[in-house]
């Protein structure tokens, strides 16, 4: 660790890595991500949060301010509240993945994220960020034709009953390369962007945008949608509370979010 050279960016995962219970930093890891700032070292957050669940990570965001949401559907500036880039998926091919989900997985519901905000079916349900705000509710048929997701970036799947891998493995075999199909949630709820969207491919283009090469980053992580990301990157490091995919699958290891093991390897690295 002390002789690697100090990175140019850190990219990392929030809920599950960064953040403790309830999503809040703690004081050693905003401490961290600031003296990282400090130092000339950008910080990055990738995440599959929408754009609208960053507002509160404003202080900690770093004097860039720009985050990659939405398992990289999404790329918001945090301060400004302004979506500066969003890859979103074909409109057939939208209607093709929900066509699938239903026949092959019977009892999926569906919600989407897009520019304008979030819109559900009506036994998809909602968690605390999303149920006290007013949002289209309808079938996903009826969302998809009738303009009320335009620019969609990303489409949740919630199951009511399979086991999160199980679910996701399924899915996968039913959607094939139609999109990127992935999973960051302990409950059976599947992501899917477009095709070649992950967290990985919009990190790369940033940091292309920067002149920063993989080398110099070092990324953190602990679910399935981090493992592009975590491969990409010239040394990633998955906390211990990380799925055992991925743990099996990143060779550096750290302490859990709740043990602030995102801090502890910064704290290192600078």
């Amino acid at each position: 660790m002390t002789s690697s050279p100090r990175p140019r960016l850190i990219a990392t995962d929030l809920d599950g890595t960064l953040l403790c219970s309830g999503g809040t930093v703690s004081v050693r890891t905003a401490a961290a991500l600031a003296a990282a700032e400090e130092a000339g070292v950008q910080v990055v957050f990738v995440t599959g949060r929408p754009p609208r669940w960053m507002r509160h990570l404003g202080p900690h965001i770093g004097g860039h301010g720009v985050a990659i949401c939405s398992n990289g559907g999404a790329v918001v500036d945090v301060r400004r509240g302004e979506l500066l880039e969003t890859s979103p998926l074909d409109p057939a091919d939208t209607l093709t993945v929900v066509d699938r989900l239903r026949t092959e997985l019977p009892g999926t519901t569906f919600a989407f994220e897009f520019p304008a905000g979030f819109a559900r079916e009506p036994d998809y349900t909602v968690v605390m960020w999303e149920s006290d705000k007013e949002h289209p509710i309808g079938p996903a048929e009826d969302l998809l034709a009738g303009g009320h997701v335009d620019g969609l970036f990303k489409i949740l799947a919630k199951h009511p009953d399979l086991d999160p891998d199980v679910f996701l493995d399924r899915a996968r075999a039913a959607l094939g390369p139609l999109a990127e199909t992935t999973r960051s949630s302990p409950i059976p709820l599947v992501e899917i962007s477009a095709p070649g969207v992950t967290k990985a491919s919009s990190l790369a283009r940033w940091c292309a945008q920067q002149g920063i090469d993989a080398a110099e980053v070092v990324a953190f992580g602990d679910m399935p949608n981090d493992l592009e990301m975590l491969a990409w990157a010239g040394q990633s490091y998955a906390v211990a509370n990380a799925h055992p995919l991925v743990l099996a699958s990143v060779a550096r290891h750290t302490v859990s979010n709740e043990q602030d093991g995102v801090a502890a390897v910064i704290e290192t690295l600078i």
